[in-house]
């Protein structure tokens, strides 16, 4: 188990670098968990979502939002005053081979509840729904899903954590916005159709009375680590990522970025 935090970047960086450490877990069969955050307010749009004719590009240039198109799946996030997490891992390091993508997602549930609650916030498991969301032009925070995050604030249950997951080749990528502060209400104003407003989600202000710094909240999911260990490995303590493996890491995000900043990947649908 190894740990990364990574400094702020733009979209086109952030998610080359989730794609460069999916194909180092390929590669090497390792399990990175990753923290970061983004140098600007950026509108990811989930891999197979509707953007074309829902988020106008001049409406988010006019607003002074970034955009970029993710490699797993969801719907569209605003990320800007929140912490991003992401785990790549080869198949079975998370859950047995042939198991349910569920399986794995439940495991880095987990560990998002330890590091929650290490900060004093509550945090559960929302119930499985009937039916997944559509990949369609709808904000990721406008409702709760079945095993996504979220917190009882005044009888009803916010989200607090969306995630996204994506198989390819032999290794998962799973990344999700933890909320720092409410970004997310803006995300209805920069559509271009009439949709309700995004209920207010969770966020840690509110929940602890503060923002706690993305150091803070990256020092406790780098001690919620040892969640993601294999039974066996349980005892192996997670280290940081070594010099030489983040020198090719860079490298290799750097290969990718143009592929996310090319506007026939981030417009594709």
């Amino acid at each position: 188990m190894l740990l990364l935090s990574t400094p702020p970047l733009d979209g086109p960086s952030n998610m080359a670098w989730d794609a460069a450490l999916l194909a180092r877990a390929r590669a090497t069969g390792e399990v990175v968990l990753r923290v970061y955050t983004w140098a600007e307010p950026t509108l990811s749009f989930g891999r197979n979502q509707r953007a074309l004719g829902v988020y106008p590009a001049e409406r988010l240039s006019a607003a002074g939002v970034a955009v970029v198109r993710r490699p797993t799946g969801g719907r569209a996030v605003l990320h800007a005053r929140e912490v991003t997490y992401s785990v790549t891992a080869p198949d079975g390091a998370l859950a047995p081979p042939g198991a349910p993508v569920r399986a794995a997602f439940a495991r880095i549930n987990a560990m998002l509840v330890v590091a929650l609650g290490a900060l004093g916030v509550s945090a559960r498991v929302a119930a499985p729904s009937a039916r997944a969301p559509r990949p369609d032009g709808a904000p990721c925070f406008e409702t709760p899903t079945g095993g996504e995050l979220v917190v009882a604030v005044g009888g009803a249950e916010r989200k607090l954590v969306g995630s996204a997951q994506w198989q390819e080749d032999g290794a998962l990528l799973q990344h999700g916005s933890i909320l720092v502060d409410d970004d997310q209400s803006r995300v209805a104003g920069l559509s271009a159709r009439q949709t309700a407003p995004v209920p207010e989600p969770a966020t840690l202000r509110a929940l602890l009375g503060r923002a706690p710094d993305p150091a803070e909240v990256a020092a406790a999911l780098f001690a919620a680590a040892p969640c993601l260990a294999a039974p066996s490995d349980e005892r192996a303590a997670p280290s940081p990522l070594d010099t030489a493996s983040r020198a090719a890491l860079a490298a290799d995000a750097e290969r990718r970025r143009a592929g996310f900043a090319d506007p026939a990947w981030t417009w594709r649908r």
